[in-house]
């Protein structure tokens, strides 16, 4: 079997078992949605959840990150690590997507990728799921962790990851597929035990029980 031919038998198996394939992070715009994702760096989306909704109460425009108080945003999300960093990253996306971008979240990964705390990961994952652009990669540790015992992969650099999946998902499935790995990296496939005995991909998947 290629690694096309597995890759497409993992997409069906996961659209099977996860047919509603959606983020984990609750955002009503894409610039929660920017700023939900940067929180969830070290950070679990279960925790971001608990953290968003008075955030995004006190703070509704572009206008009101730009002005913030980086205090005052430290103590609303503290409890998602590294708040420090994050705070200052919020107000600095906001400003530059102000100055630089026109008040919009910016529409391609080499834009997204100059904002603060911006990397490639969070840019594919706004590029999937806010413009719907096709082969969006977001290279989280599900992801990266399942391709590898697919055996779609054999690294676990993120970009090497991402680069090599967009040449074997379908264009059309790889956003998806993503939000899929999460559901299925949490439920089945976990980091600290694979439960193969359970698992949709058991019957190709290379990774020795």
């Amino acid at each position: 079997m290629t690694k096309k031919e597995l890759a497409l038998k993992s997409v069906e198996a996961l659209k099977k078992n996860y047919p509603d394939a959606i983020c984990s992070l609750n955002a009503e715009n894409p610039l929660e949605l920017l700023i939900a994702t940067r929180l969830s760096a070290q950070c679990t989306d279960a925790r971001v959840n608990i953290v968003t909704p008075a955030l995004f109460e006190k703070y509704r425009t572009l206008d009101d990150y730009c002005n913030a108080d980086v205090k005052d945003i430290e103590n609303i999300i503290r409890s998602c690590g590294f708040y420090h960093e994050k705070a200052k990253d919020i107000i600095g996306i906001a400003q530059k997507i102000k100055s630089d971008y026109n008040g919009e979240v910016p529409d391609s990964i080499e834009k997204l990728t100059t904002l603060p705390g911006v990397g490639r990961k969070t840019a594919n994952l706004i590029m999937g799921d806010v413009f719907k652009a096709p082969s969006s990669v977001v290279t989280d540790t599900h992801l990266i962790r399942i391709a590898n015992r697919i055996g779609l992969v054999n690294t676990k650099d993120p970009k090497k990851v991402e680069f090599e999946l967009r040449e074997l998902l379908p264009a059309d499935e790889s956003n998806d597929f993503c939000h899929r790995t999460v559901l299925h990296g949490r439920a089945v496939c976990t980091s600290r035990k694979a439960h193969c005995e359970v698992c949709s991909l058991n019957d190709f998947c290379k990774k020795k029980i």
